[in-house]
C-alpha cells in the first residue's frame, strides 16, 4: 500500500491535484482513480498502452536471475557509495526506468531513512520493483512523458541504463539535488558482440549524454568502473536476453550461439556513473 510520504510526492497524471488513498486505489479531488495492483505498485498509465520499449516478462525474469547472481554488485555498491555523498539519509530518491528495483534497493540500503519511488512502464518489472525494498514504492509510468511527481520533491534521481528525460529530471529535483546516470562504455560486453550478436555501444555515448543534459544540468564528475566477469553459458544467455539485443536475436538462434561458447566465458563489464547538478532556472510544472 502506498505510504503517506509517497502520496506527498505523487500527483494525479491527468490534473495537478494531490492523490489520496481510498480503498484499493489512489484518487484525486477530480475523482480520477488509479488502481493499486495486488502486487503493490500503483498503475498511473490507465488508458494508455505499454511503452514499446517496456521489458517483457522474459526480459525481467532474466534480469532478476542475472542480477541476483551478483554479477553487477560492484555497480550497485558504487551507486550506494555515491548516494551517501549526494543525498541526506532521509532523501526522496526517484528511479527513472527502475526495472526490477535492484539499484534503487542498494541505494535505499545506504540511506537509512530514505524513500524510493521507481517509475517504469513494464508490468513485470513493476511487480519486482514493488517488493525490492521495504522503503521502495513503484508506479507504472512512461518516463518520456511529464512525470506525475511534484516539482522539486527529489533529493536524488537515478537513471541506470534507462531513457533520459532531461527536462523532467531537472523539474523534479530540488535545487541542491543530484542526478546519477549510469551508461555502458564501448568496452562493455565486447567479447559477446561477434559471437552472440550483442549490439555495439556507441563510443560517443558519453559525449552524447553530456550534450543531452547540458541545457538543464552541469556535469560534476564521472566514476568509471570496469572489471571481468566469469559467466556460465546460462548466465550469458540471461545477460543477452535482458538487454536490448533481446529484441533483435531470435531465441532459438541465441540458444544455438550460446551453446557454441566455451564456458566459463570471460566477459568485460564496463560502466560510467556520472553525477550532474541542476542548473539554476525556472522549473515548469506543479
Amino acid at each position: 500500500m502506498p505510504s503517506e510520504r509517497l502520496l506527498s510526492v505523487l500527483t494525479c497524471p491527468l490534473c495537478p491535484a494531490a492523490l489520496e488513498h481510498t480503498g484499493g486505489a489512489l484518487r484525486c479531488a477530480g475523482r480520477h482513480t488509479f488502481d493499486i495492483a495486488r502486487h503493490g505498485y500503483v498503475s498511473l498509465l490507465t488508458g494508455h498502452r505499454r511503452a514499446p520499449s517496456a521489458d517483457s516478462p522474459d526480459m525481467v525474469r532474466c534480469r532478476a536471475s542475472f542480477l541476483g547472481a551478483g554479477h553487477y554488485d560492484r555497480l550497485a555498491r558504487t551507486l550506494a557509495d555515491l548516494a551517501t555523498r549526494l543525498a541526506p539519509p532521509d532523501a526522496t530518491v526517484l528511479d527513472a526506468g527502475a526495472g526490477t528495483g535492484h539499484y534503487l534497493a542498494a541505494v535505499l540500503d545506504a540511506l537509512p531513512r530514505a524513500l524510493g519511488l521507481g517509475l517504469d512502464s513494464s508490468v513485470p518489472a513493476l511487480r519486482a520493483a514493488a517488493r525490492a525494498h521495504a522503503r521502495a514504492e513503484a508506479a507504472g509510468w512512461d518516463v518520456w512523458r511529464p512525470w506525475p511527481v511534484r516539482t522539486g520533491c527529489a533529493d536524488l534521481v537515478l537513471n541506470v541504463f534507462a531513457p533520459r528525460n532531461g527536462p523532467e529530471f531537472h523539474r523534479v529535483l530540488s535545487p541542491d539535488g543530484a542526478l546519477l546516470v549510469v551508461i555502458p562504455t564501448a568496452r562493455h560486453l565486447r567479447e559477446l558482440r561477434a559471437s552472440v550478436g550483442l549490439l555495439a555501444v556507441d563510443p560517443a555515448k558519453e559525449d552524447r549524454l553530456h550534450r543531452t543534459l547540458t541545457a538543464h544540468f552541469r556535469h560534476e564528475r564521472a566514476e568509471p568502473l570496469e572489471y571481468a566477469m566469469s559467466l556460465t553459458a546460462e548466465e550469458v544467455a540471461a545477460l543477452v536476453a535482458m538487454s536490448p539485443a533481446a529484441h533483435h536475436v531470435d531465441a532459438a538462434e541465441l540458444r544455438r550461439r550460446v551453446a557454441e561458447l566455451e564456458a566459463p566465458v570471460r566477459v568485460t563489464a564496463s560502466f560510467v556513473a556520472s553525477v550532474y547538478r541542476p542548473r539554476r532556472g525556472p522549473r515548469q510544472g506543479a
